[in-house]
């Protein structure tokens, strides 16, 4: 039987918030020239910790308000809070509690600005896009995007003080990236989307339509991921990484938009995964090796 902590641990979405982190870790390296000193080091850390608890909280004040709604979706209704298992004020508390933390040592201990951006965030995400966008129109991925991509924001803010033309291109390359990364997973979740009752693209607009727009975003994308080496934030190692990952990308958009199966949307999705990671760790790599 899984024990209590394990159950809040699943609400806290360890494998999205650990992807959330590392996007912020990659903000905080570029914002810092050639190697890190051992204070850096320690800024960044304690960063990361307070990052992965407020984005923790936002998840599990997402479990919350979307209880009714997981309860009815093969994908989420093991979670604790959709089964009955942990109460509201349980949830609440738990949340509050991760929020609070969070929000305390990136005040105390890194600064007040990545704190609001972190804060602000969490609003962005909790309130707006689960309360608001999401139940009101197949566009919340698009909108709600702008929370999802606040990671490499939050990470160079910590390092930094401020927020420079760097961070809002990574950005602006997460944003992009988020509605063919959800829309491709929309497509074979959409009987569980529409039991939902949610407003999620494919249940509003069709299956086609949301097939050509994932392309279409891959697309646009392919431009924004070239962005790092024109605006000179990396070299020619990037660029090929950013090159080979993208047309990867957008032929899976292309190939899904004219041939469409669920087992290519499934593909497509983790292909989505791959391209974000290994994209962001060339950036990493980049950034040490030239």
């Amino acid at each position: 039987m899984t024990s209590r902590l394990q159950q809040f641990h699943a609400l806290t979405k360890p494998r999205v918030i650990q992807l959330i982190v590392f996007c912020a870790l990659i903000g905080m390296v570029l914002a810092v020239p050639g190697v890190p000193t051992v204070a850096d080091i320690r800024l960044a850390l304690i960063a990361c910790v307070g990052i992965w608890l407020v984005a923790g909280a936002a998840a599990v004040f997402n479990c919350l308000v979307e209880k009714g709604i997981d309860a009815k979706m093969r994908r989420t209704a093991w979670r604790a809070t959709a089964q009955g298992e942990l109460s509201d004020w349980q949830t609440l508390l738990f949340a509050a509690v991760l929020c609070s933390l969070g929000s305390w040592l990136l005040y105390r201990w890194v600064n007040p600005l990545t704190m609001w951006l972190t804060f602000a965030t969490f609003v962005g995400y909790a309130v707006v896009y689960t309360v608001i966008l999401k139940p009101l129109t197949p566009q919340n991925i698009v909108i709600g995007g702008a929370s999802g991509a606040m990671p490499p924001v939050l990470g160079w803010a910590a390092m930094t003080g401020d927020v420079g033309p760097e961070a809002l291109i990574l950005f602006l390359i997460i944003f992009l990236w988020t509605p063919p990364h959800f829309w491709a997973l929309a497509l074979y979740r959409v009987e569980d989307y529409r039991k939902s009752g949610l407003p999620m693209l494919p249940v509003t607009h069709g299956n086609e339509f949301t097939r050509l727009q994932v392309f279409l975003y891959t697309l646009v994308l392919f431009a924004a991921c070239l962005m790092p080496f024109a605006y000179g934030m990396s070299s020619w190692l990037y660029l090929a990484a950013a090159i080979v990952l993208s047309a990867g990308f957008c032929a899976y958009g292309f190939r899904l938009w004219r041939d469409y199966s669920d087992a290519l949307a499934r593909k497509t999705f983790r292909f989505s995964l791959i391209h974000l990671s290994v994209l962001f760790a060339a950036l990493l790599v980049d950034h040490y090796l030239f």
